[in-house]
């Protein structure tokens, strides 16, 4: 049993630490798919939409880690970020999209947290291994830690890691994580601009209204896909 335990939780690890390299990568290549429009320095890109759904599939300390090795590649030079902007490194988190980039690690958290709203305290899967702890599920371990020759339950492996078996986002939750991640990275950007242009009315005219029909697009479309693809992404944490 305790080979089975070890090998699940290298299993389950090496899944951790490749959702969040892929998570950043596929930031990286939205990054790529850049439209310049006219009147603003902010280009219309798919990044935003990658950002959110990251956050709703790897969850929020998940999202948040993808996205802050994402900046990190950024920062360090890798061309990751859009080209359309003529600033490399960390001169592009100066810059007037800086603020967009700046919270998009906030913004995936957002989604991963509301797109978990249905989670159930008093119950974890023992180290994400998709083992759970039945004396922690009648309060005799409170503190989840092992108990030497302690048989866990096999098979009760919840649809997302610290939910209760069964239990599945319910999609208005999940609208409202995309609702709140997209407003939090408008206010980002919207916070950076007006300090570069001295004026919140004028930063707004760049940086918010030209973007609100593409926000509704991608409500719309992500909303469905983060719903149906979560507790499958999730259930391998």
């Amino acid at each position: 049993m305790e080979q089975v335990v070890v090998g699940s939780r290298s299993s389950v690890v090496g899944y951790r630490v490749g959702a969040v390299v892929l998570g950043a990568v596929l930031v990286a290549v939205a990054a790529q798919i850049s439209i310049p429009l006219p009147g603003t320095p902010v280009p219309m890109t798919l990044q935003p939409m990658a950002v959110l759904l990251v956050g709703g599939l790897l969850g929020a300390r998940f999202g948040a880690l993808s996205l802050i090795l994402y900046l990190a590649m950024g920062v360090a030079g890798l061309p990751v970020f859009t080209p359309t902007v003529p600033l490399f490194g960390i001169a592009r988190l100066l810059g007037p999209t800086g603020g967009y980039l700046l919270a998009y690690p906030i913004a995936a958290y957002a989604v991963g947290w509301f797109s978990d709203p249905a989670r159930k305290r008093g119950v974890q899967e023992l180290w994400g291994s998709g083992l759970s702890d039945p004396a922690r599920e009648r309060g005799e371990n409170p503190s989840g830690a092992w108990v030497p020759n302690h048989k866990p339950e096999v098979g009760r492996v919840s649809v997302n890691p610290g939910l209760a078996p069964g239990v599945r986002e319910p999609w208005g939750r999940v609208a409202l994580g995309v609702l709140v991640g997209l407003v939090l990275i408008h206010l980002g950007g919207l916070a950076q601009l007006a300090i570069i242009t001295g004026s919140i009315a004028g930063a707004a005219q760049l940086a918010t209204w030209p973007f609100l029909l593409g926000d509704l697009l991608k409500i719309a479309v992500l909303v469905p896909v983060v719903t149906q693809l979560t507790p499958t992404i999730r259930a391998r944490f």
